[in-house]
């Protein structure tokens, strides 16, 4: 497939530039039909709901709020009124608007505060927030503060508000977008290759944002499903492609023409992509097992996204490389390729110091990696779920101003009252038993409508308080019991408190089966129980540390100030799913890659310390700065304007830097040393039981090699071999040496097989029979070598590590 999109490159091109633009253009004429559900069954708020619904079936749009406060007077002074009220008459004349109720009436002098100086009326609008027009919301926003100034403050609160009221979308995007590119110009040091992954992950985004959009049209699916689409997909698409466009230059390098680098980068790098985009898929349908039907369409989304990335890595990305050729390396590289010949593709600097030095001091590392990342969790003692509300924003938004007059007006918790519903008419028992309550503030009981009585209950506290959690199961425990009535308390404060109890009691489950999932994948993969096993430690420990991490900022309010990112508040109820699906998804990415390669060099020759210390010092580059752009597009969203985007993009910063930087090329690493052997353990039962997994197969796959020189292996000698010998040439310091010659002989030197190195460094040699033969290997920098091997019944690992000047036999 490799090969007939790098040949077929323009074709490949223009389907793909068809498919975004007719996506968008099939997206944009359809619109949006996004839709939140909420399913809480046999829960006490959703019980309240339905028979407010029963009640109240003419309230069906959303209820917004305009607040005026004045700086000196009443707010029923003539000079106030003859502002404000016809503005209000303005607004309720508009199509769209239901109704507008203000406060200068008989039925609103609860609407004004007791010193008369804040005032508020209510707009409810003919549908629900998500439907109202844009366009509506901003005449309502504007005719609301044209009447104020001069000593009267107009600010506007509520669901359909803060749509208006969000940044441009894009901009976190593209910031995101303009992190990876600096980054990806300094670790490619060419303008042409920095813009591969990008190109990939607009691409990969694009289609998938408009294929959800469509899709909202045929199934539930949230707005929040976009933006957890782009944060996922742009951060997987320049990985994905990263790791894919670093495997074809270094195969350049190494003397393969481009499109030889390009198969050989997509058969063994975009392997690996596929399976770790699996994995990542898997992880996000994990989220299914809470059966919370609000994340079904964030799911869909966020896997339609990363889907259509791997896509765009594995297809369109050797079209474009076949459209750069040599051009994918920069000037430098290319004039030292023209005037000193291939790379060795030693492995040195700080990756290689830094691997040595994890495998000297192993202990070390691990005590100082885990102090670390036990002092970051400790927050998550304090970790408290729930909603946030308008309160959070920032203090130079509508919504925020609107929030603060009400709680200075009417008490805090005006902003989230409660309702305590009856099934018939309330008792004067209960209304003064809910009134006498501690916590209580306000209680205002309203005559049945249609067979259902309501309890308005203001409490003293605002709605994220703790005390007001505690308040609403004082009412269902303890007050509506004591009473004898049958009653359930219900609004927006209650419902979110019921859906962070529901979220926090399936969250155990959720994270027993990503984990269980991941763990035989691990073991299909890399043929061992321990691996996995550690894996799984690491992965529970990286959560801990970046919820720690999200509890100081959002919770506790460290640096929310410098973030420009309102006040504290409890975290999201359903952050901490979405966040660990995301975080187990890319963390087994960055696994799969460093352990692949530990593997590969496990198998071809037994020795643990030179397996983690290779794997480590060829692998922690690529991944720390496919990690660095994960950051930058996740921090990114803190300029989204939207809180929440802004708590995720945090939580998912801090968990992929813990989890690459400290996990991955620290911990990892020094606890697979003391493990020694015991790290590729695997019973022999499960041996024969389980089906062979390879993440990245070796490059022999039918595919030409490169023209240097040296015959290719003897089909006849092959057909009729009786062992063989194979393993790797490698420098000194652990690097692949591709194109060398390896060849066979007897003891008086007749050629028996001949073979050329692969770009891993890979080998075998056909033996006819067992006994003792002269192992010859030559390439460019390193001259001629030879050394006895003696091959018994089986095959024979022989790696070999070429230095100037000498060969070493390591096996």
């Amino acid at each position: 497939m490799a090969r007939w999109c790098y040949r077929h490159r323009l074709v490949v091109l223009l389907l793909w530039v068809g498919a975004l633009f007719g996506l968008g253009v099939s997206a944009s004429g359809a619109g949006t039909n996004y839709t939140e559900v909420f399913s809480l069954p046999d829960t006490d708020s959703k019980r309240a709901y339905d028979l407010m619904e029963r009640a109240f079936p003419e309230r069906a749009g959303d209820t917004d709020t305009v607040v005026w406060k004045v700086d000196e007077g009443s707010v029923r002074d003539d000079s106030v009124r003859s502002r404000i009220e016809p503005a209000l008459r303005e607004i309720g004349r508009m199509e769209g608007v239901g109704d507008v109720a203000g406060p200068y009436g008989e039925e609103g002098a609860a609407q004004i505060s007791e010193d008369g100086r804040i005032a508020y009326a209510q707009v409810t609008f003919a549908e629900q927030a998500d439907a109202v027009p844009k366009e509506l919301v901003q005449d309502v926003v504007d005719t609301a503060q044209g009447a104020g100034g001069d000593g009267l403050q107009v600010a506007l609160g509520g669901q359909a508000i803060t749509r208006v009221q969000a940044p441009p979308t894009g901009t976190a995007e593209l910031v995101g977008i303009l992190a990876a590119a600096v980054v990806l110009f300094v670790a490619f040091g060419s303008l042409l290759a920095m813009l591969l992954p990008i190109v990939i992950a607009v691409f990969g985004v694009g289609t998938g944002m408009f294929g959800t959009q469509l899709l909202s049209h045929v199934t539930n699916v949230p707005e929040l499903a976009t933006l957890l689409a782009t944060l996922i997909g742009l951060g997987v698409g320049i990985d994905y492609a990263l790791f894919i466009v670093t495997r074809h230059r270094r195969g350049i390098l190494r003397g393969l023409d481009p499109e030889e680098a390009a198969v050989t980068a997509l058969n063994t790098s975009g392997r690996a992509v596929l399976f770790a985009g699996g994995t990542v898929c898997i992880a996000l349908a994990g989220m299914l097992v809470t059966n919370l039907r609000f994340l079904d369409g964030v799911v869909i989304g966020t896997s339609l996204t990363v889907v259509l990335s791997v896509l765009a890595a594995v297809t369109l990305l050797p079209a474009l490389l076949g459209l750069l050729g040599h051009r994918v390396l920069s000037r430098r590289q290319r004039r030292r390729l023209a005037a000193e010949g291939l790379e060795t593709g030693a492995v040195g600097g700080m990756a290689a110091r830094w691997s040595a030095a994890v495998e000297r001091r192993p202990r070390s590392v691990a005590v100082l990696a885990v102090v670390l990342m036990a002092a970051l969790a400790i927050p998550l003692l304090s970790l408290r779920l729930g909603t946030v509300d308008q309160g959070n924003d920032d203090s130079s938004m509508t919504t925020r101003q609107a929030y603060d007059l009400l709680a200075e007006g009417f008490g805090p918790g005006f902003n989230g009252p409660l309702q305590v519903v009856v099934d018939g008419e309330a008792s004067d028992g209960l209304v003064t038993a809910v009134r006498e309550t501690e916590g209580v503030a306000q209680v205002a009981a309203m005559p049945p409508t249609n067979g259902v009585s309501v309890i308005q209950v203001i409490p003293a506290t605002s709605p994220q308080d703790v005390e007001t959690d505690r308040l609403i199961d004082t009412l269902r425990e303890e007050v509506i019991p004591d009473a004898g009535a049958t009653a359930h308390v219900g609004g927006v404060t209650a419902v979110s408190k019921d859906f962070a109890s529901v979220t926090g009691d399936r969250l155990p489950l959720f994270i027993a089966t990503i984990i269980t999932l991941g763990f035989l994948l691990l073991m299909l993969a890399f043929r061992s129980v321990v691996v996995p096993l550690t894996a799984a430690v690491m992965n529970l420990l990286a959560a801990a540390a970046s919820f720690g991490v999200l509890v100081a900022v959002f919770q506790w309010g460290i640096g929310l100030d410098v973030l420009g990112l309102g006040q504290e508040g409890p975290i999201f109820s359903f952050l901490p799913i979405i966040m660990l699906s995301l975080l187990f998804g890319l963390s087994m990415d960055y696994q799969v890659f460093l352990v692949s390669r530990m593997h590969e060099e496990w198998v071809h020759t037994g020795d643990n310390a030179r397996a983690v210390r290779v794997g480590l010092a060829e692998t922690s580059r690529v991944i720390n700065s496919a990690a660095l752009i994960m950051v930058c597009v996740f921090l990114a969203f803190v300029l989204s304007g939207d809180y929440g985007a802004a708590m995720a993009g945090v939580g998912l910063a801090a968990a992929v830097a813990l989890d690459a930087f400290i996990l991955r090329t620290a911990l990892v690493p020094a606890v697979m040393h003391l493990l020694g052997r015991a790290n590729w353990w695997l019973p022999a039962g499960l041996e024969k039981r389980l089906p062979h997994l390879a993440v990245e197969p070796g490059e022999d796959t039918g595919t030409p090699e490169p023209d240097t020189g040296t015959p290719p292996a003897i089909p006849a000698q092959r057909g009729a071999l009786s062992s063989v010998v194979h393993g790797f040439v490698r420098t000194v310091d652990g690097a692949h040496v591709e194109g060398a010659a390896v060849t066979l002989m007897t003891s008086g030197g007749r050629q028996l097989d001949r073979v050329v190195s692969h770009a891993d460094g890979a080998y075998i040699l056909a033996v006819p029979a067992p006994g003792t033969y002269l192992l010859a290997v030559t390439a460019a920098s390193y001259g001629s070598r030879a050394v006895h091997v003696t091959v018994a019944d089986g095959p024979l690992v022989h790696d070999v590590e070429l230095a100037p000047g000498g060969v070493d036999a390591v096996s």
